[in-house]
């Protein structure tokens, strides 16, 4: 019996007349041969060792110039560049700061809070006309001329008209038009200064409508606002009127003179009004200006031909009268009959007349609403 070398010699080749042993053949795969080609109708078996020399760590990148022996080589290769290249972005299709980091899951970010709503601005109050009425068709016709300046002036402005009487619609008629829980409106009068109507008529038909909306549980607010007169903006507007008649154009005139025909109120306010009306028109001028009245009373008791015989007194040769009234009406035409040389036409639809309106509307809408007989600042 051959006894056994518990030292074996490592260079000794093996016995090709040894039996093998089964056990050594049964636990050991040779590794394939790279001389031979591989049948590509026999698939890999998972348990074939690749080249040892080949890293196969898919977090490792591969070296693009190394050959690849086989199919798993390729594989490895696609899923270590495609982790590299998915590594520098995140879920959310950003590049990482560090595209060298271990990638890490990012998930979207809980959507902010939607921004509260951009509040619509509130409808402005509708601006109501007032106007006193005629007879005479021509002022019904200025009347609405000077509402359509007023629109092309404010767009999308609720205007409307309102009459105290003679005409339509009424203004009790207007109000009661109005949206029951709309913006409410502000009442301007189309008067030149204070008196009974601007005192009296125009705050009881504001007060009438109030109460009737407050009657059905609604809130419609209603504004006053002061009478035109007196405004530097009239006076341009009379201005206007006067050259459009023939009046000099440039330096006063010696021997000129202006009468200011309005129509006349028992309203002492009214007499202050036209008498102030008449000195901004005297310094724009630079001629004597009288104020005069179509339908005389104590407070206002100049009439048309006085007013001249005073004007003549201080030398005045050529008097022209102004018709210091909104449109055309008997009043006009009766202080216009008495002119010795000119006579201007009312202030009817002047661009001054309308961007007024839209001042006293503008200056009672900026004020918390009024109550009865009570009126914004003028």
């Amino acid at each position: 019996m051959t006894p056994s070398n518990p030292h074996p010699d490592p260079t000794a080749l093996p016995d090709p007349t040894a039996s093998p042993d089964p056990i050594a053949s049964a636990d050991t795969v040779a590794p394939p041969d790279p001389t031979t080609p591989l049948d590509p109708t026999t698939p890999l078996d998972p348990t074939t060792p690749l080249d040892p020399t080949t890293p196969l760590d898919p977090t490792t990148p591969l070296d693009p110039t190394t050959p690849l022996d086989t199919t798993a080589q390729l594989i490895t290769r696609i899923t270590s560049e495609l982790g590299a290249c998915l590594g520098r972005v995140t879920l959310r299709g950003s590049r990482r700061t560090d595209p060298d980091r271990t990638p890490v899951p990012t998930f979207p970010a809980p959507a902010p809070h939607a921004p509260p709503p951009t509040p619509v601005p509130a409808s402005p109050p509708a601006l109501v006309l007032v106007a006193h009425g005629s007879r005479d068709p021509r002022a019904h016709r200025t009347v609405t001329a000077l509402l359509d300046l007023v629109r092309s002036l404010r767009p999308g402005l609720d205007v409307r008209l309102g009459h105290i009487e003679l005409n339509g619609p009424a203004l009790d008629e207007t109000l009661r038009g109005l949206p029951a829980d709309g913006p409410g409106a502000v009442l301007v009068p189309l008067l030149l200064s204070r008196g009974y109507h601007v005192k009296h008529d125009i705050p009881a038909a504001a007060a009438t409508a109030a109460a009737a909306t407050a009657a059905l549980g609604s809130a419609r607010p209603l504004r006053l606002a002061a009478p035109l007169g007196p405004h530097p903006l009239l006076i341009e507007a009379l201005h206007t009127r006067l050259t459009e008649a023939g009046w000099p154009v440039g330096a006063a005139v010696a021997g000129h003179g202006v009468v200011l025909a309005a129509a006349g109120s028992r309203d002492p306010d009214s007499a202050v009004d036209t008498r102030r009306a008449a000195g901004l028109l005297a310094r724009r001028l630079g001629v004597p200006v009288v104020p005069a009245y179509a339908a005389p009373t104590e407070h206002t008791p100049t009439t048309v031909p006085a007013a001249l015989r005073a004007l003549a007194a201080r030398g005045v040769r050529h008097a022209a009268v102004a018709s210091y009234f909104t449109a055309p009406g008997r009043f006009a035409t009766q202080v216009a009959d008495a002119a010795p040389w000119l006579a201007a036409a009312p202030l009817g639809a002047h661009p001054a007349l309308a961007a007024l309106l839209l001042h006293r509307y503008d200056q009672a809408r900026s004020a918390a609403p009024v109550a009865h007989r009570q009126l914004a600042s003028a």
